[in-house]
């Protein structure tokens, strides 16, 4: 069987439903924003006749709501142009902290010597790793495609190479300035890095390169600064994970397709309305199996999200933790025989140039882990309809898998997820980075998982086989 989602939605619908999710505002976990968002979700479903399951969760929520940098010159103030806030760094008075800029020549060295007073650290783009060290490539289309040796960009960088703001604090240092290095000043505006921390206790703030280069020569000179980051906490903050069923005409298994509903610009957590498009374009055909639909709460606040009990560090996690009898196969549970994760849809590509940050006039490299050689074989037939394509499969590697799908694939539930990667990823901006999103590229990607998963329905639990393991040491 072959269902056309276009029977019940176009590119120009979509476009509507992301520009809709915009006006929420920015939805950052528990965000007024982000329950509003959740409620949308929720009353798309109901209206289309179905049950709306929910699990509750509680938070401290931490919002940041003032930042300034000020430079006490010798006869005048500088006001430094702030990039971004650290998030859950910490907080300081209203009036701000005072101190003298001392640069710390590695974000890896003591803070001694910034005790009482303000540190300056440089974070410089991550451009030593070997990507072949954090992912195994299966093969692409067009051929030939392939990582960059080195993996780099904001994010690689931010969750590998922070500062350690914790040792900060604990020798007293009053707040931190994080100056990128080796990013386009463009790049570096609002980047919301990194969202995977506990709450650290100590301010932090990022600067681009060339504000950076103002607040070394500062430090260089025993200037002071006045350094202000106001935030609120909601304690006990309550959001929900939503999910609902398709059933099947078959009893005993499952597929689960999961994305999540917090982030920070448009194509970080389009997937929702990429999973509200599949359930309307299949909720009246008849299906095999149930099918699981599953928007997951907690990917920008995995610290307070993530479950040990169900599979690892996604905010899937958790739902799998509490709801195993809808997957794992146990003492009469249903069995979940494959998984899907849509994540980051309609992603263009985007590429430093010089000191800018400009299209390349291509679509991005879209990265998608499938869980073993039928899975990948399966993907693939699914692009067959497709007029633009730049896709790279992967296999969890060196216990390394990013985004929402690791913690299916992490349970040995076979999977094909899509995690585009793009460096504007987690960036909150006034345009909602929506010149760097396109509905058409949206739609096909939608139509891809949509033969994905009608393929899947298709056949035997055997035919498609078991989830493999990670692939180690292929470096």
């Amino acid at each position: 069987m072959k269902y056309n989602v276009q029977d019940h939605i176009s590119a120009e619908m979509l476009r509507q439903e992301v520009e809709r999710m915009n006006r929420f505002g920015v939805r950052l976990t528990g965000s007024a924003a982000h329950k509003q968002f959740v409620e949308y979700i929720r009353g798309q479903l109901q209206d289309m006749g179905l049950k709306v399951y929910s699990d509750p969760c509680f938070f401290n929520r931490w919002e940041a709501k003032k930042a300034s940098i000020v430079l006490h010159d010798v006869d005048r103030t500088i006001d430094i142009p702030v990039s971004s806030v650290f998030p859950y760094s910490g907080e300081t008075p209203p009036d701000g902290v005072t101190g003298e800029l001392v640069l710390l020549e590695s974000q890896r060295v003591t803070y001694f010597k910034a005790r009482g007073k303000i540190a300056v650290v440089r974070v410089n783009n991550l451009n030593v790793l070997p990507s072949k060290l954090a992912f195994d490539e299966r093969r692409s289309l067009p051929e030939g495609l392939h990582l960059p040796e080195n993996y780099s960009g904001p994010v690689a960088t931010s969750f590998v190479n922070f500062p350690f703001l914790a040792a900060a604090k604990n020798v007293g240092v009053k707040a931190v300035i994080c100056i990128w290095q080796g990013f386009p000043d463009a790049l570096a505006e609002g980047q919301y890095l990194p969202f995977i921390m506990d709450y650290q206790g100590i301010p932090a703030l990022w600067v681009n390169e060339t504000a950076g280069n103002t607040i070394i020569e500062a430090a260089e000179n025993h200037r002071h600064a006045t350094f202000t980051l106001e935030a609120e906490w909601e304690k006990n903050c309550e959001i929900e994970s939503l999910y609902c069923i398709l059933d099947g005409s078959e009893s005993g298994e499952s597929v689960i397709v999961n994305t999540h509903t917090d982030g920070t610009n448009c194509i970080e957590e389009n997937g929702p309305i990429a999973l509200l498009a599949l359930i309307r374009a299949l909720k009246d055909k008849p299906l095999r199996r149930k099918h699981i639909f599953l928007f997951v709460t907690g990917h920008f606040r995995l610290p307070d999200f993530r479950s040990p009990g169900g599979g690892g560090v996604q905010a899937t996690s958790r739902w799998l933790a509490d709801h195993q009898s809808l997957w794992n196969g146990k003492r009469g549970h249903l069995k979940a025989v494959a998984g899907l994760s849509i994540e980051h849809l309609g992603c263009l590509d985007w590429q430093p140039e010089g000191k800018g940050y400009a299209p390349t006039g291509d679509i991005a490299l879209e990265l998608v882990y499938t869980g073993n050689s039928m899975m990948d074989d399966i993907y693939f037939s699914a692009l067959q309809d497709r007029t633009r394509v730049r896709t790279l499969t992967l296999r969890g590697h060196n216990f390394l898998h990013f985004g929402e799908g690791q913690p299916l694939f992490n349970e040995h539930i076979p999977e094909i997820a899509l995690v585009t990667a793009p460096d504007s990823l987690c960036v909150i901006s006034e345009t909602n980075e929506m010149d760097k999103f396109d509905e058409t590229l949206m739609l096909e990607q939608i139509q891809t998982f949509m033969n994905c998963l009608t393929m899947i329905d298709d056949m035997p639990a055997e035919a498609i086989g078991h989830c493999e393991r990670y692939s180690l040491l292929r470096i």
